[in-house]
């Protein structure tokens, strides 16, 4: 008779589930032997991080794919191995949560008739998995297998999307059961929003001076049709738009002529940026610096308008004059036509007019972010290393955790819509298992697009031997590591709260010397690795290692 894995196995199959990343331990070996038998890859990753990076990886790109085709299940799911192992999963999984990623992470456990003697690697795992995820729970009788496993990935999919946890007890896994999986049913959208409060939305864009739309990752979730419509919303009331601060998702074409610029991590900028009498906040949720600021971002006084699909982000940073808890798409579609129909023609040529001067003025100053001051320094500099890329990986999907490059890729690369994810929870050690997520979700489109990893060396070094896992399985990724041989973040941080300059500081901790051999240690995981060490080298390396199979790693020495 069949148990409670092979009721598990059905349900991942019936659902759609088609990989499912791991670390295994003798309390899931029951899963392992029902998935050998299902039409499930198991993906072997070497550490449980590594498992849950792939996995969110994998669900944030499948939920683009969905636009395409809406039987795909964006789903990404990680099975973990008891207390410890959850444990080692819970920096990536707090990655998914901020990312919104839909992701199932399961974990065994002991039988419940045992845990009263407190065997080797017990633990609290629900509430352990609790902080971090939508839902978490473990499944104590195999009769609430279905039901259970069916609410798991309804909870993960219902927006706002993001992780759950479900524990398999060995009890439960090895119980005998006739039962069938659930239907998974329809997932509801976020709905279109209080009409009242649209309304209200749209007289005070009309009645604005020099309105500005700050869009978020919830946009870029919503789907394709929610960034169309953030376009349709900013040309329709002539607004200036920028990506919130930590955008990690591309909810805006960068290249469209009202897009002035991401905000940047920064009070002092981001107070400028959001600097207007009026401000539409679509689908934000980290718009906020990295440590205390010592003034207001944005002014008190100012007209907020917040919308979106998670009901805490509303209002959660300054009070909302209008607040439309729905879909950002179809919301910011229907405030577009209110506003369209309300605001004359000259009103928006001028907002128009006035949005290209500052357009202009920021992009002035933002020319010089990344150039570094290394005139007589034969490594590329951070803007060197983009351009290169650009240029070799023109039409490349991009995962991000290039950390102190990121800001320099964001301004100069015109990114379209589902073309990058990056590191949201700011936690290291996401960039190269989400990479390899994408790159197995890419792998499973009739035309896969390169999948390139963007991560900095101190990013990279968290989990060299993910890589391992890549060339296990033989997935095409090329990752490209931005090689300044320190953690320059830090570096900069120490900067920004202590004050001085790198010559007042003597810098604990924060230098790899001696330096790993990159390109060595790739290779000894199985992958590809090469070292370029000029800003020349940069775009034929990137196009040779996108011209062959299976993963490389470009090590590119930039200076700081």
């Amino acid at each position: 008779m069949p148990t409670g894995s092979d009721l598990f196995v059905a349900a991942l199959e019936q659902y759609g589930v088609t990989h499912v990343f791991g670390n295994p331990g003798t309390t899931e070996l029951p899963v392992l032997d029902s998935l050998a038998d299902s039409g499930i890859e198991y993906v072997l990753g070497l550490h449980e991080d590594i498992a849950v990076g792939m996995a969110g990886g994998y669900a944030s790109t499948r939920r683009y794919h969905a636009d395409d085709d809406p039987s795909v299940l964006p789903v990404g799911v990680a099975n973990l191995h008891l207390a410890p192992g959850l444990a080692h999963g819970l920096g990536n999984l707090y990655a998914a949560k901020i990312a919104g990623a839909p992701v199932v992470v399961t974990a065994g456990n002991h039988s419940a008739d045992f845990r009263h003697e407190e065997p080797i690697l017990s633990g609290d795992l629900v509430g352990m998995a609790e902080e971090f995820t939508k839902w978490s729970a473990e499944v104590l009788d195999v009769d609430a297998l279905p039901a259970m496993v069916r609410r798991a990935f309804r909870t993960a999919l219902t927006p706002p999307t993001g992780p759950v946890f479900l524990g398999l007890p060995l009890d439960t896994m090895m119980a005998e059961t006739d039962a069938e999986p659930e239907r998974l049913g329809e997932i509801p959208t976020a709905g279109r929003g209080d009409r009242s409060q649209i309304d209200r939305a749209a007289e005070l864009l009309v009645a604005a001076e020099s309105p500005v739309l700050v869009v978020g990752d919830h946009v870029a979730r919503a789907g394709r049709d929610a960034v169309d419509s953030a376009v349709t919303l900013a040309e329709a009331a002539g607004l200036r738009v920028h990506g919130e601060i930590l955008a990690c998702e591309v909810n805006f074409p960068t290249a469209h002529e009202q897009w002035a610029s991401y905000i940047p991590p920064d009070e002092e900028l981001a107070a400028e940026f959001m600097d207007a009498d009026t401000l539409v906040f679509a689908g934000c949720s980290t718009n906020t610096t990295l440590v205390r600021h010592e003034n207001p971002l944005v002014d008190p006084e100012t007209t907020c308008i917040h919308l979106g699909q998670d009901a805490w982000e509303l209002g959660k940073h300054q009070p909302a004059d209008a607040a439309v808890l729905g879909d950002p798409g179809e919301v910011m579609a229907e405030l577009a036509d209110r506003v369209a129909e309300r605001l004359g023609d000259a009103a928006r040529r001028e907002r128009l007019e006035r949005v290209a001067g500052v357009r202009e003025s920021i992009a002035e100053r933002l020319a010089s972010v990344g150039t570094g001051d290394g005139e007589d320094d034969p490594r590329a500099s951070k803007t060197e290393l983009v351009d290169g890329l650009r240029e070799g990986a023109a039409d490349a999907y991009v995962v991000d955790e290039g950390v102190t490059s990121k800001y320099v890729l964001l301004n100069r690369w015109p990114l379209e819509p589902e073309g990058m994810i990056s590191n949201k929870g700011g936690g290291l050690g996401y960039g190269p298992p989400a990479a390899i997520g994408a790159a197995v979700a890419e792998g499973e489109r009739e035309a896969p697009r390169d999948v390139v990893g963007f991560v900095g060396d101190g990013s990279y070094l968290y989990y060299p031997h993910a890589l391992h896992t890549a060339a296990r399985h033989g997935i095409d990724l090329t990752v490209v590591v931005a090689d300044n041989r320190n953690y320059r973040i830090l570096k900069d941080n120490t900067i920004k709260l202590l004050g001085g300059s790198d010559a007042d500081h003597d810098y604990v901790g924060l230098d790899f010397e001696p330096p790993v051999d990159i390109p060595a240690n790739a290779e000894s995981h199985g992958a590809e690795g090469r070292s370029v060490e000029t800003p020349e080298e940069i775009a034929p390396a990137v196009e040779d290692a996108l011209s062959s199979d299976g993963p490389t790693v470009l090590d590119v020495l930039i200076h700081d």
